[in-house]
């Protein structure tokens, strides 16, 4: 005797809830998303080294957070340059030439760092000069994928793309600080560092060649300084688009701890630089492994103060920790909620924005999202020098939770604001 089989019921219950709160894994079934993030996955691992590789050395070499910090402006100038730039331009030509191009960049770049160790050229200005250009590549490249995500995969899943987007970058965060930690720690340890970021790099490379053609919809955009003003304009005349840049700004500025953690390693715990490195991103993946809900809120704007809100109290909190793993502990709190304001800061942004506006919508979330904290690097290597290791890290997280809550308050669009996606 034969039964027709019927689909399973949801099953009620506690089984039921940790379903409904699990990560949603649906896009990957879309097999160009599928190779972007994973490519992309995989070759953040070598950019991580990298990034903590180049303080470490900088630190090495100076013994100074100052210097730590101007290794963050140095890269700043160039993301906000080309991010706004490279934006307009990836709303006028096809995006995964554009992509792949500026992705060579940031490769040879790498490459350079390779040299510039194994020839022994213990140069700081010569590290700031690389570090320059290699955000002037990453800048164009990030600003052109973000706006290739909305086209490869379908509208309703775009929040789940976006945070699969981030769960897999973030545990890159994790397995590149902890392997440059191990690397930087060997006899010629920071070459071994950036040749693992060029062999990994390839792989990101690999994922962009295989992207299909993403030419520009209706009349393209031109790709010049008028375009990237109609981009501004058309965030200014949205507060809620503003204010979902704003909090981000002031996060990344005033609560952004990374540039002291050299010091706070040597100083304060007497190791563990790597581990203070991919502390955020293990809790931005705890949180994403647990993302289901993320999709179904509807105020997001009142969700992304609330998570700002969270990363801001953790971050304070951890600059008062005087044990690593409490530190730990904390920073990975605080990565958990910037996995959430994440999430709803690159929805918000691409569910707002028409195609032909999403690469300049993306030129501008790179500069905040890469800039921000190149200059919350340089606030915090200016403060620490001045004043003390916890007024640079508590000090101006706290600043962040006042300003944050009273900017969201006042504006009544972001917090009012939902989705009825």
């Amino acid at each position: 005797m034969t039964t027709t089989e019927q689909p399973a019921p949801p099953q009620p219950g506690l089984a039921g809830r940790l379903r409904r709160a699990a990560v949603d894994v649906r896009p990957l079934a879309v097999p160009e998303f599928r190779r972007v993030v994973l490519g992309q996955g995989a070759s953040l691992v070598g950019t991580m080294v990298t990034e903590v590789a180049v303080p470490v050395q900088i630190y090495a070499m100076s013994h100074s957070s100052l210097y730590v910090g101007l290794a963050g402006l140095a890269g700043f100038v160039p993301i906000v340059v080309f991010g706004l730039y490279g934006g307009a331009v990836a709303d006028a030509v096809d995006r995964r030439q554009l992509c792949l191009w500026s992705s060579l960049v940031t490769w040879a770049v790498t490459l350079a760092l390779l040299a510039r160790t194994l020839w022994d050229v213990g140069s700081v200005p010569l590290v700031l000069v690389l570090v320059a250009v290699q955000g002037a590549g990453f800048a164009v490249s990030s600003s052109t994928r973000g706006a290739i995500i909305p086209r490869i995969v379908p509208p309703d899943l775009v929040p789940a793309a976006n945070t699969l987007s981030f769960t897999v970058g973030n545990v890159s965060q994790i397995l590149g600080p902890l392997a440059a930690g191990a690397l930087v720690a060997l006899p010629h340890g920071f070459a071994y560092a950036y040749g693992v970021d060029a062999l990994l790099f390839t792989l990101s490379l690999y994922s962009t060649y295989r992207l299909p053609s993403i030419r520009p919809t209706g009349t393209p955009a031109g790709s010049g300084a008028r375009a990237v003003l109609d981009g501004l304009r058309f965030i200014s005349g949205s507060p809620v688009l503003l204010m979902s840049f704003a909090v981000d700004i002031a996060a990344m500025v005033l609560a952004m701890p990374n540039a002291l953690f050299p010091e706070a390693a040597a100083a304060r715990f007497h190791g563990g630089v790597g581990l203070l490195y991919s502390s955020v991103a293990i809790g931005s993946v705890l949180a994403g492994l647990c993302s289901g809900w993320i999709g179904r809120v509807r105020r997001q704007g009142r969700a992304l103060t609330f998570a700002v809100l969270g990363w801001a109290v953790a971050i304070a909190l951890a600059g008062l920790a005087r044990t690593l793993w409490l530190a730990v502990l904390l920073l990975a709190l605080a990565g958990a909620a910037d996995l959430v304001s994440a999430v709803y800061r690159q929805t918000i942004l691409q569910t707002h924005a028409p195609d032909e506006m999403r690469g300049r919508m993306q030129g501008v979330f790179t500069v905040v999202v890469s800039g921000g904290p190149r200059l919350g690097d340089l606030r915090a290597g200016a403060m620490a020098a001045t004043t003390t290791l916890t007024l640079a890290w508590s000090g101006s997280a706290l600043l962040c939770l006042v300003l944050v809550l009273a900017a969201a308050l006042a504006v009544r669009p972001f917090w009012h604001y939902r989705t009825d996606r």
